[in-house]
């Protein structure tokens, strides 16, 4: 009896998998089919083009290798020393709060938000030339803009948390 019931269940077990992954394998190639079209046309598009000459530009391409340099760090979920150089961003830039900081000879905007939340009162006490640890959780760049941008996760000076990212709410 219990070979029996080892033997039902070892097949059940076999066969659900193999309809599993026979399901995944054919989702799979469509979603990034559909994603790769979708890429392209965009590329065709003018937004795309004007994007693709901004890239080869030589402003362009030095935030480029700023986006690539911190993205390691980014990636590793490191902790990255910086020093505020600008208690504002460059005239006209839409990322909501935020200062330039200087790390490793790069300049970088780093972007908190909406600028209507009391959660940067801490942030508004920095000067320039405060040392502050960055743990960053996206770097991004923009034609409009001459650095790449840095979204905070926390900030801290001295140890003590100077900003804290909250986590979405009632999202996944």
């Amino acid at each position: 009896m219990k070979i029996l019931m080892y033997a039902l269940l070892l097949s059940l077990a076999g066969l659900s998998g193999l309809f599993y992954t026979s399901d995944v394998k054919a989702i799979k190639p469509t979603i990034v089919g559909n994603n790769r079209a979708s890429f392209k046309s965009w590329q065709a598009s003018p937004a795309g083009v004007e994007f693709q000459l901004w890239e080869d530009s030589p402003i362009g391409k030095k935030v480029h290798v700023g986006a690539m340099k911190i993205n390691r760090a980014i990636r590793g979920n490191a902790s990255i020393m910086g020093v505020v150089s600008s208690l504002r961003l460059p005239e006209g830039s839409r990322v909501g709060y935020g200062f330039m900081v200087k790390i490793d000879g790069v300049e970088y905007m780093l972007a908190f938000g909406d600028e209507s939340y009391n959660e940067f009162d801490d942030l508004r006490s920095l000067q320039v030339n405060d040392k502050i640890l960055i743990k960053s959780h996206h770097v991004s760049k923009a034609p409009k803009y001459a650095y790449p941008i840095l979204t905070a996760s926390y900030v801290t000076k001295d140890h003590k948390f100077v900003f804290k990212r909250k986590a979405n709410q009632g999202g996944c």
